[in-house]
């Protein structure tokens, strides 16, 4: 970054690392100005997309005179404009991402870093990415920013979050798609603590508003393995509510509950549409945003 002052959620050398990422959109996207991304418009740009009748009012030195040898027929080829892309990175907050034991640091945290990270990929790329922290509602939105420089207080801003309260991820889906008005790159960062059909109805609304989808799954390590020895009292962060379990007992069968869990919300997002990817709060942050930008 070009400021002096080192951001928690994207340290000098992070930024180094990352910045020669790429992150694109499978779908077209719709922009204000002429960038990387394809755009549902046709333009002059390079990539072919099809043929159409030439119609009186077009210009003649748009025909294809090699297909008219061809056909007899007058015809213009159209071409794929391109666009800058339109993201909009959605941070969960609830109560159960300050959950750490096996990593580093809390999901939150983590979920942070890997929200800054993706940002300063986009507006390095040109393009425009807004944010939005969400409970069981959006809780706080950030508006767009499309340079290093206007992303820097956005970062600031970041540092004085907090997770607390109840989730509700597809209440949360419901109001982002309401609020995105153009077709946009929708990254969603949560530890999916919800029943997947629930989640899937999010996701579900963002794709019929024809936003490209992408869902980080954070998790501790500890969740997956449950390390726990002995008689352990646990508490739920969000609701406070407590249970006693017996961790050796029960580990065989939660480990193979955590797997379905997994492989169900896997399934969910892939037949919503949505890119799915799973990340510990031990993965490098720099893996974890290379699995995303090399998607394509």
């Amino acid at each position: 970054m070009s400021s002096a002052r080192v951001f928690k959620y994207l340290p000098p050398r992070l930024a180094d690392q990352i910045r020669g990422l790429g992150i694109s959109s499978r779908r077209p996207m719709q922009g204000g100005i002429q960038g990387l991304h394809r755009s549902p418009d046709f333009g002059a740009s390079v990539e072919f997309a099809e043929y159409r009748d030439y119609v009186e009012g077009d210009a003649p030195n748009l025909i294809d005179w090699s297909v008219f040898a061809k056909t007899d027929r007058y015809m213009i080829r159209r071409f794929q404009d391109e666009t800058n892309l339109r993201a909009c990175v959605l941070v969960d907050a609830s109560a159960s991402l300050n959950f750490r034991q096996a990593g580093p640091v809390t999901k939150f945290e983590y979920a942070c870093s890997l929200a800054a990270g993706l940002m300063y990929l986009l507006v390095c790329q040109g393009d425009a990415t807004a944010l939005s922290f969400f409970t069981d509602r959006v809780t706080r939105r950030f508006e767009p920013v499309a340079s290093v420089e206007t992303l820097s207080p956005v970062l600031l801003e970041m540092e004085n979050m907090e997770a607390k309260g109840a989730g509700n991820i597809e209440q949360s889906l419901h109001e982002a798609a309401e609020m995105l008005k153009q077709r946009s790159l929708v990254v969603v960062i949560s530890d999916l603590l919800q029943p997947p059909a629930q989640l899937a109805r999010g996701i579900q609304h963002l794709q019929h508003n024809r936003h490209d989808v992408t869902v980080f799954h954070v998790l501790d390590a500890a969740e997956i393995s449950l390390p726990l020895r002995g008689l352990v009292e646990l508490r739920d962060l969000e609701t406070a509510e407590k249970l006693l379990i017996e961790a050796d007992e029960i580990r065989p069968r939660y480990a193979q509950a955590v797997q379905g869990y997994l492989s169900e919300i896997s399934r969910v997002c892939t037949a919503c549409g949505a890119h799915y990817f799973t990340v510990e709060t031990r993965t490098p942050m720099l893996d974890a945003l290379a699995r995303r930008a090399n998607l394509f």
